[in-house]
C-alpha cells in the first residue's frame, strides 16, 4: 500500500544526521507493516498532483500553528476535504492532527495551560498508552464527524477517529527518546519552561507505546473499505 507523506516541517538541523527528517522517522516507525511511502514537501509547496496518487495520506508534526497564515496552509486544508470527501484514508499526528481537525470544522487555538513535553500517558478506551508529546496547540473545538478515542488530563482531545476516514493523534509515535532530548535542547531552550523540561528529562527511559500505535495506525490504513 502506497502512503503520501505529507511534510509539513523539518526538523532542527543539528538533530538531522542522527534521527533524519520525519519522514524517515514514520518510515521507520512503520516498517515491516506492508506500507510503502513517497514524500511531498507540502511546507515548500510540493503538492500531490491529485488526492489519489498514493492510496493513503499521512501529514506530518510541524513547528507552525495550523491557525497561522503560511503559503500551504489552505491548499493543504483543501486537499484534506478533497481527500476525506473521496474516502481516501489519512493519518495526521501533532500539527496533521490539527490542521485535519480545523479543514473539517473543529478549532485550533494555542493551549492557555501551556506545553506537554516528553513521555506522556494517553487513556485509549482504558488502555494506558504512552506516547513522547511535543505541543503547545491543541484541537479545543470537535469536528462534526469525529470522535474521540484518546484522552489525557491535559489533552482532552488526544486522538479523533473520523469513521474510516482519518485517524489523527496529538502526541508523537515517531519520536524516539533520543530525538525529544534533541529537541529539548535545541528548540526548547527559551521556549518551553525549563522545570517542564527537567520533568520530562527524568520521564526517558520509560516504556514506551509507539510500536502498539504503529499498529493501529497500519491497521486503519490497511482496512477494507469497499
Amino acid at each position: 500500500m502506497k502512503i503520501g507523506i505529507l511534510q509539513t516541517g523539518q526538523a532542527p538541523d543539528m538533530l538531522r544526521e542522527a534521527s533524519g527528517d520525519y519522514p524517515d522517522m514514520f518510515a521507520r516507525l512503520l516498517a515491516a507493516r506492508g506500507l510503502d511511502f513517497k514524500t511531498y514537501l507540502v511546507e515548500a509547496m510540493d503538492f500531490p498532483s491529485g488526492i489519489h496518487d498514493c492510496d493513503g495520506w499521512l501529514i506530518t508534526g510541524s513547528r507552525h500553528g495550523a491557525y497561522e497564515d503560511h503559503p500551504f496552509i489552505k491548499p493543504l486544508e483543501d486537499f484534506i476535504r478533497g481527500a476525506y470527501a473521496e474516502k481516501v484514508p489519512m493519518v495526521g499526528i501533532c500539527f496533521g492532527h490539527q490542521i485535519i481537525a480545523q479543514a473539517l470544522g473543529g478549532k485550533v487555538e494555542r493551549f492557555d495551560g501551556g506545553w506537554s513535553v516528553g513521555p506522556t500517558d494517553y487513556d485509549f478506551g482504558g488502555d494506558k498508552v504512552t506516547m513522547n508529546a511535543w505541543h503547545r496547540d491543541q484541537v479545543t473545538e470537535l469536528p462534526p464527524d469525529a470522535e474521540r478515542v484518546a484522552t489525557n488530563e491535559f489533552c482532552e482531545n488526544a486522538a479523533l477517529v473520523y469513521g474510516d476516514r482519518a485517524f489523527t493523534v496529538q502526541a508523537h509515535p515517531e519520536f524516539t527518546d533520543d530525538f525529544v532530548d534533541g529537541l529539548m535542547k535545541t528548540r526548547g531552550k527559551g521556549l518551553v519552561p525549563d522545570n517542564l523540561m527537567a520533568a520530562a528529562a527524568e520521564r526517558l527511559g520509560r516504556p514506551n507505546s509507539s510500536p502498539a500505535v504503529a499498529d493501529r495506525i497500519a491497521d486503519f490504513f490497511k482496512q477494507n473499505r469497499n
